[in-house]
């Protein structure tokens, strides 16, 4: 039989049975996926490994000090394994993280794992608020734009979407915090929340998520919620401006290429409203490509959000690991690392759900 599925002998309507060759097939698909995500992340754990043996600086000396002695120095080596050979040192850091054991942080004293777990649903809340916004203004815009290609409303998209590109985010973000918080005094201040509000925060709510809007709202502290979403708003705009360009000049892109398919010529000569035309028909079919787009903008902003952390004193992990490097922490510069490595692998896995979803053509 060529069919992967064979009827039930007991008659038509019943329930198909697998057969051995859709079975085979569906099990080398999921081996293929097991063994390429195993390698991806053993690639990224190898060149998480390297980045620590390249970097130009010394996380004995991190550890030690300047005014160490010799034999203090050595000792510390020792405990920390540098003195074992490269591929047993590879080893060992696989298998501590294999564990949950990234280390401990220099700069805390805590355990990195645990300073991850504080700072990046921080990072979560800034780059999915950045996104929603650039998912909301984007796509209209884009979409606009294609339809009025060439004219005036094209013109302002495209030059709006170009600022975006050029502008530097960390002079965005400081203009930002002069105009809105210096001046007009419509923004809170740098930082996550206020003074009074992080002491509620840290001794009156339950902390569930780690979301300190999440759990906030969970615990009914609807003060501590409202100042959390305040002081989100700028740095998520600053953030959200540049995934909303470049989201908007893909969705232009796509919808030019849409708008000019023979289909949609059908459609109008059918007498199928424009409205429908473009927001149903052309808008649909780009939105196939245009997942990938957006969820590789999601992975630039939890990767790319460090100037936007530092500038509006964020404490996410793009902060945290910008203040482990210069403190020469390689314990918490690795963990964050491998986090968001994890986190580009895990988003691209979901990019690869969602088009099957969406395009029957790629199940």
């Amino acid at each position: 039989m060529t069919s992967a599925n064979i009827e039930d002998p007991r008659g038509p309507g019943r329930a198909r049975i697998p057969s051995s060759r859709g079975l085979s097939r569906a099990a080398r698909r999921v081996a293929s996926f097991v063994f390429s995500l195993a390698v991806t992340l053993f690639g990224l754990l190898l060149v998480t490994f390297l980045i620590a043996r390249v970097v130009p600086l010394d996380p004995v000396l991190a550890v030690v000090g300047d005014r160490a002695t010799q034999a203090q120095y050595e000792a510390a080596r020792v405990e920390l394994g540098l003195d074992r050979p490269l591929p047993e040192q590879f080893v060992r850091y696989v298998g501590d993280v294999l564990t949950g054991d990234l280390g401990t942080a220099n700069l805390t004293g805590q355990p990195v794992l645990r300073d991850i777990q504080r700072t990046f649903p921080n990072t979560l809340e800034l780059a999915t608020f950045a996104t929603i916004l650039g998912i909301v203004l984007g796509i209209p815009g884009g979409v606009v734009g294609a339809v009025f290609q060439g004219r005036w409303p094209d013109q302002v998209i495209r030059v709006v979407g170009l600022l975006g590109y050029s502008m530097p985010v960390f002079w965005l973000g400081l203009v930002a915090l002069l105009i809105f918080y210096g001046i007009l005094g419509w923004a809170p201040g740098p930082g996550r929340l206020d003074v009074t509000q992080q002491f509620t925060y840290e001794f009156d709510v339950t902390r569930y998520t780690g979301s300190v809007i999440l759990d906030s709202a969970l615990s009914g502290a609807w003060d501590v919620f409202r100042n959390a979403v305040a002081h989100l708003i700028l740095p998520a705009a600053v953030l959200g401006y540049f995934s909303m360009a470049y989201i908007s000049r893909m969705t232009r892109s796509f919808m030019l290429e849409q708008l000019g398919q023979e289909y949609i010529t059908a459609a109008r000569v059918k007498g199928v409203p424009e409205w429908r035309v473009i927001w149903v028909h052309a808008l649909g079919n780009a939105m196939v490509p245009l997942i990938t787009v957006i969820v590789l903008s999601y992975a630039s902003l939890l990767e790319g959000s460090v100037l936007t952390e530092t500038v509006f004193a964020w404490p996410g992990l793009g902060l945290y690991v910008t203040q482990a490097l210069f403190a020469a922490d390689f314990n918490a510069v690795l963990g964050g690392t491998l986090v968001i490595g994890a986190m580009f692998i895990v988003l691209n896995l979901l990019s690869d759900i969602l088009y099957a979803i969406v395009d029957p053509r790629a199940r």
